[in-house]
């Protein structure tokens, strides 16, 4: 008898931890943590063409001839040779802005005489039935005659023409416009010039835009691209990047100031990925600054962001120059910080305020917070750090300061940066993490130790990075994102720890990246979210404000099983959302109980994400291949029955 009760008492507490071990249990009525607006948001930078041949619309390369090589996206076209017919001439008094332009002589020319040919960025994506503005800066003494403007493919079959006539004759320079339609859609259309006339005229500042932008801008985004982030509802946008702010050398750092003001003003440099992976070599990047502060900040604006501009701390990439200002220098660095949140928020009496006001935007844009220094380490950036700190929290105590913390996020440099950035009370700490899926995997718990109060952490770059065998747009796969998901609910538990994070880089062009993964790809015409992009999205627009405990048994769920959980509530809409990743290649069914809830709604609404190839990715042929798909489900009292396929990312959904 007593072996008989010994073995039922043995069978119940092995059915109890099966139970156990099958049941998450989530304490709905015990919140744990606030969730930042903030905590999900983007990461932009210019690589990989994401500006100048990316969301920066403008069709044509080189416009205003300051590339390296000043001819650089140009083809001159002449039927008879003729000697210095076009020139490159340089102009002393626009040195600091934009010191030349080309200069022509026409002699009696028509037809085909004499043109100029731009070949766009890896080709013009045009489109049928769209309206394209071309639009040149042009100085003359006298008539000359006339442009006839054209697009054509590649077998130069005319897809849209028009012409313009250059109607002033001053020896100033004006700019002018003409508009004309597209009747065919190409992705590797050319741009024509030919000039039909006598005489000498000089141009600048040669340029073609679409009229279908964001918002219908003049000279604005390109809406493909600009609404895939505004899908994403991002709660910041950090630009204008990471290393291209600190520049290969102090020369070729970043600078907000010549990136406002009149688009023909702003000095063109080369862009830092030019040269920086002789593998994926880039000559022909640089950047125009069509896309410059107002710009970023009108983004930010428009897709309901916080903007979150990183400056550059007089330090040049510790990997490249590692050129330093000296610090009894480093004022104009300092007031180039202040300067730009008199531009984002100053009264339209201010001298940046008032540029901001005259570009069309005399409402502040109510800029909250700023970086200093990008990946920068050491005792030169801190000594560096507290100089800018003081100078803006004696001027503006409550604004908001992201501090780095290096490349990695471990080792010697992370280390001491992590204690001397705690000692100063740093707003937020700049976390990066480029690792393997594994990695991140392994990582879930990261921030579980984390100290709740003082500094909080922005996990300001990060994406899983497959092996190499993995090349381009392949390395945004399955394996990777779903690695992301599993992280990221240790992210989201540790809200209290973590205010805000975001993937980078956010663009990549299919035929002019640098470097991947990235989060949104893209050719001339088209455009796609990866796997990566969709998880994004899936925590972004599920974000809640209040983390709650979830448990299995009484640890937080981080790999147990391989299954990840996190929970939240958002308490405008009376909803708890709960995120679980089942890395594993076995069905799980998990039981989640609700506890200390009222009440739930009859259905909520589960999204999945789900592949059993680790390799699965999205394309331009097949945007949405692996994306979420939305069903409903009922729970059981106050129990969700959890059917958790094998890689799979699920988001469960339920009103209180």
């Amino acid at each position: 008898m007593i072996r008989k009760t010994t073995f039922l008492l043995l069978a119940f507490f092995a059915l109890f931890s099966v139970t156990a071990q099958n049941r998450l249990t989530v304490q709905v009525n015990k919140p744990i943590a606030h969730i930042q607006p903030t905590m999900w948001g983007i990461f932009f930078e210019d690589i990989n063409l994401a500006a100048d041949g990316g969301i920066y619309a403008e069709l044509v390369k080189n416009r205003s001839f300051e590339f390296t090589k000043p001819l650089m996206g140009w083809k001159v076209q002449q039927k008879n040779f003729v000697e210095g017919a076009v020139q490159v001439v340089n102009r002393p008094e626009k040195e600091d802005t934009n010191p030349r332009y080309l200069q022509v002589l026409l002699q009696k020319a028509s037809g085909h005489d004499l043109g100029l040919t731009n070949e766009g960025f890896r080709g013009m994506g045009v489109k049928k039935d769209i309206t394209y503005t071309f639009s040149v800066l042009y100085r003359q003494s006298s008539p000359t005659g006339k442009l006839n403007i054209e697009l054509v493919n590649a077998q130069n079959e005319v897809l849209g023409s028009t012409s313009l006539t250059p109607e002033m004759a001053d020896n100033q320079w004006h700019k002018q416009a003409v508009s004309f339609k597209s009747n065919a859609t190409d992705p590797k259309a050319k741009l024509n010039i030919w000039f039909e006339g006598d005489g000498k005229i000089d141009l600048d500042m040669i340029s073609l835009f679409p009229s279908d932008t964001w918002k219908n801008r003049p000279g604005g985004l390109r809406a493909d691209l600009v609404q895939l982030l505004a899908d994403l509802k991002p709660g910041f946008i950090r630009f204008p990047g990471g290393c291209i702010v600190e520049g290969f050398d102090l020369a070729q750092r970043y600078q907000w100031k010549k990136t406002v003001g009149a688009v023909e003003d702003r000095h063109l440099i080369i862009n830092r990925w030019n040269t920086e992976f002789s593998y994926r070599s880039t000559p022909d990047y640089f950047q125009s600054y069509g896309l410059g502060f107002f710009e970023y900040f009108q983004l930010a604006e428009d897709i309901g962001a916080e903007p979150l501009p990183i400056l550059n701390c007089g330090m040049a990439c510790q990997f490249n120059s590692a050129e330093l200002v000296l610090t009894g220098q480093i004022d104009p660095y300092v007031q180039d910080a202040l300067d730009l949140i008199e531009f984002a928020n100053g009264s339209t009496d201010t001298k940046w305020g008032k540029l901001r006001a005259e570009m069309g935007h005399p409402a502040p844009f109510n800029l909250k917070m700023m970086g200093v220094g990008n990946e920068n380490w050491g005792p030169q950036y801190v000594e560096r750090l507290k100089i800018f700190t003081k100078a803006i929290k004696d001027k503006y105590p409550d604004f908001k300061l992201v501090n780095s913390s290096g490349t990695d996020p471990s080792g010697d440099r992370f280390d001491y940066l992590n204690g001397e950035l705690r000692k100063m009370n740093a707003d937020l700490i700049d976390e990066h993490y480029y690792r393997s899926p594994e990695w991140f995997l392994s990582n879930a718990r990261r921030y579980d130790n984390y100290p709740r109060t003082g500094s909080k952490v922005f996990a300001g770059e990060y994406a899983s990075h497959c092996d190499n065998s993995f090349v381009g747009a392949a390395r945004n796969n399955w394996k990777a994102a779903l690695s992301e998901a599993a992280f990221m609910t240790g992210l989201e538990r540790n809200a209290a720890v973590v205010s805000m994070a975001s993937y980078a880089p956010l663009f990549a062009h299919l035929e002019g990246w640098q470097w991947a993964p990235d989060l949104i790809w893209y050719d001339n015409l088209h455009s796609y979210g990866t796997p990566s992009y969709y998880v994004q999205k899936l925590y972004s627009t599920n974000k809640g404000n209040k983390v709650v405990p979830i448990t299995l048994g009484k640890d937080v769920v981080a790999g147990q099983d391989s299954i990840y959980a996190s929970a939240v509530i958002d308490t405008k809409t009376k909803e708890l959302i709960v995120k679980i990743v089942n890395a594993s290649g076995n069905k799980a069914v998990k039981d989640i109980q609700l506890e200390g809830a009222a009440k739930l709604a009859k259905t909520g609404t589960l999204t999945v994400m789900q592949s059993g190839d680790m390799k699965q990715v999205n394309s331009i042929e097949n945007p949405a291949a692996l994306s979420p798909k939305v069903q409903s489900f009922s729970p059981k009292g106050k129990t969700i029955k959890a059917e958790l396929a094998p890689y799979s990312f699920a988001v469960y959904r339920i009103g209180l």
